[in-house]
């Protein structure tokens, strides 16, 4: 039976490699642009490491909310850090406009979205990054808060083009006013000797400092009600290091579970998200999205059952191109999907792919009921707030948006409210 398992593994981990080479090879010859294969590349690196560090952005609030550990969310913050300081490398003693900074409106709308996507994320166990992890992970889960999310963004597009709520912002710096309108926290220190990016890392310092602090006395709150489970992978993650130098071997199953199967930790995953953000921004002078092309997959099932993409633009104030476009010309249609592509290499090299694959094939009526939630109200959520947990936190966040630790805050409520409502019709 253990011979069976191990020769199981190391088919997967055949195929895993394979796998690497097709993505090089048929991505470089397939797709029609240089930049079209860095796309493809990028996403397979954030599919990987957001899988083998088994971290995301709905867990921030999920994993607190459920086990008490707030470790993900003070990581998050670790990394939103060192993302600003990259953005900081690039936009600094240069004109921010030659970027396409993600300084987002702060209105009715950014709270509204922020909420629903929270509590949207807390059925799904997942948002519009990790659902394409969770197609793999999670197929049942992951395919029907795929379609509910994607819908949710179809309709959310108008209100997200039309609504002065949502389009204008509340008030506005002068680069903000340049980008989209909202608050590029650099303009407020102008006067601090480093064009306002000192002032505005040591407000952003403080703010993930607050975080942090608060992040500490709700775990410790928990542990003092003995309500603090913890969560498991995040407790393998800790075990001490056994590994000893004298006892490597290049060859050896010891040195391949380091290089392929060993899980990394979140800090880990934090350092290699935050380059991968630092390659995005200097190879295409913007940040990382995920959600707008969700919507685009929508309209694009709808022109499957005779709709035009005329009718789709009219309802949606998107242009008739942007759904007529094919899937693999699209450029962050391409990222997501190496998203899903690098959590299968990661699985498979590893040798975990069936296992995990087959770890949430049923699911219940209800649970499907909760997961179209889920999805629905993260798409509509998108719209309202101009972008998911990378577009309107993540990024925005790294960019020196003041709309992001907006973001955040209603995005943690809405997570709550959900995860509340949740156990109680669980």
């Amino acid at each position: 039976m253990e011979k069976a398992k191990i020769k199981v593994n190391k088919t997967e981990m055949i195929i895993g490699f394979i796998g690497v080479l097709l993505v090089l090879i048929l991505g470089k010859a397939l797709l029609k642009t240089d930049m079209l294969f860095f796309r493809l590349l990028i996403g397979v690196g954030l599919g990987y490491v957001l899988t083998r560090a088994y971290t995301g952005f709905a867990g921030s609030v999920n994993r607190a909310y459920n086990t008490g550990s707030t470790k993900l969310m003070r990581t998050l913050m670790f990394m939103f850090f060192i993302s600003t300081l990259i953005t900081t490398a690039f936009v600094f003693n240069s004109d921010p406009s030659n970027y396409n900074l993600w300084i987002n409106p702060i209105n009715l709308g950014l709270i509204l979205g922020a909420t629903l996507f929270g509590f949207g994320m807390s059925f799904s166990s997942c948002c519009a990054s990790g659902v394409l992890t969770d197609l793999i992970t999670g197929l049942p889960r992951a395919f029907i808060t795929l379609i509910f999310f994607s819908l949710g963004v179809f309709l959310g597009f108008p209100v997200q083009k039309t609504a002065k709520w949502v389009t204008n912002s509340w008030f506005s710096t002068s680069v903000g006013e340049q980008m989209s309108g909202g608050v590029f926290l650099p303009d407020l220190f102008k006067g601090d000797g480093l064009g306002g990016y000192l002032g505005a890392l040591i407000l952003i310092a403080l703010f993930c400092s607050l975080v942090v602090s608060l992040s500490y006395l709700y775990e410790k709150c928990r542990k003092n009600n003995s309500t603090y489970i913890g969560h498991p992978m995040e407790e393998q993650q800790n075990l001490n290091e056994t590994f000893d130098t004298k006892e490597f071997n290049l060859f050896g199953v010891e040195t391949y579970n380091r290089f392929f199967v060993k899980p990394w930790t979140l800090k880990q995953g934090a350092v290699v998200i935050s380059l991968i953000f630092a390659l995005l921004m200097g190879v295409t002078g913007a940040g990382w999205g995920a959600s707008t092309p969700y919507g685009m997959w929508f309209g694009k099932l709808l022109m499957i059952f005779g709709v035009s993409s005329e009718s789709l633009a009219s309802f949606t104030n998107q242009t008739a191109e942007f759904f007529t476009v094919p899937f693999f010309e699209h450029a962050v249609s391409v990222q997501n999907f190496g998203i899903i592509i690098g959590t299968a290499i990661y699985l498979l090299t590893a040798g975990k792919f069936r296992e995990t694959f087959m770890s949430e094939m049923h699911i219940t009526k209800k649970e499907v009921l909760l997961f179209a939630l889920g999805g629905i109200t993260m798409g509509l959520g998108t719209r309202l707030a101009n972008g998911c947990n990378v577009g309107a936190l993540y990024t925005p966040i790294a960019n020196f948006s003041l709309s992001g630790w907006i973001f955040l805050i209603f995005m943690v409520v809405g997570g709550i409210a959900g995860n509340t409502f949740a156990k109680k019709v669980g």
